[in-house]
């Protein structure tokens, strides 16, 4: 059994999520908490509202207990990229691209 939870549309690049992500993976839950919470990323502020609800729901949905939850998997998938225009000299634009990322945390229950 798994609980899980996502952020969608986070106005973060996937790239700087993935960093965060490889920290947590296999993971004890709380022990997650405790590194996203220290961690100086603005991507983990967003993964530590991702977890709380992962645990949240592990515990209200799933009735998992909360001391034996780990992360067993984490990852971030692009979303859609804003398009914006930077104006430039002699009339031009350069773009400038604003991407999306969707959060997903699994959490599971170690067998005792």
């Amino acid at each position: 059994m798994e609980a899980r939870a996502q952020m969608k549309y986070a106005l973060i690049s996937p790239r700087k999520v993935k960093i965060v992500c490889d920290i947590i993976r296999g993971k004890d839950a709380n022990v997650a908490r405790a590194i996203l919470m220290n961690t100086p990323k603005h991507a983990s502020e967003l993964m530590i509202k991702v977890l709380n609800s992962a645990m949240a729901n592990a515990e209200n949905n799933f009735n998992m207990d909360p001391a034996r939850l780990y992360v067993a998997e984490t990852y971030a998938n692009p979303g859609p990229i804003l398009k914006r225009m930077q104006p430039v000299s002699k009339g031009r634009g350069y773009r400038i691209n604003k991407r999306t990322s969707h959060i997903t945390i699994v959490l599971k229950e170690r067998e005792a």
